[in-house]
């Protein structure tokens, strides 16, 4: 295991409301040009029996359209993109909470690592807060 110093830079932030607004047009002439050449959309799919769509093909490909159109029109590369993912079974009846929740971070630049270092070893007679 490693440890990383990150600034996540220009990031392309999906839990933010104006990325989110962006992303949306970006599928929307990602899906144009997929119709004027013809082609099928690739879509999400799920691997399993609770519908989680784990394979995000269309997630991926809209993502890479967005950093695509950006190149093109000579705008600023994001640097990376954060997203959260809410997936698994419900952590207990009734819960909004998933069992594997998790938060993906993709760092494009790799300037945006600061450093990394190998985590030091544990203090013995010290309890380690987990």
């Amino acid at each position: 295991m490693i440890g990383a110093v990150i600034d996540l830079g220009y990031c392309l932030d999906l839990t933010d409301s104006e990325c989110l607004f962006e992303l949306r047009q970006s599928y929307e002439a990602f899906k144009d040009a997929f119709i004027k050449a013809g082609k099928t959309l690739p879509c999400n799919k799920n691997i399993g029996e609770n519908g989680d769509l784990l394979l995000r093909e269309l997630d991926c490909a809209v993502i890479e359209y967005e950093h695509t159109i950006n190149k093109e029109a000579n705008v600023r590369p994001f640097d990376s993109v954060r997203g959260v993912f809410v997936e698994g079974d419900n952590l207990f009846p009734g819960s909004g909470i998933k069992e594997k929740n998790h938060i993906q971070i993709c760092i494009r630049n790799p300037n945006c690592i600061k450093g990394y270092f190998l985590p030091r070893k544990k203090e013995d007679g010290y309890s380690s807060p987990e």
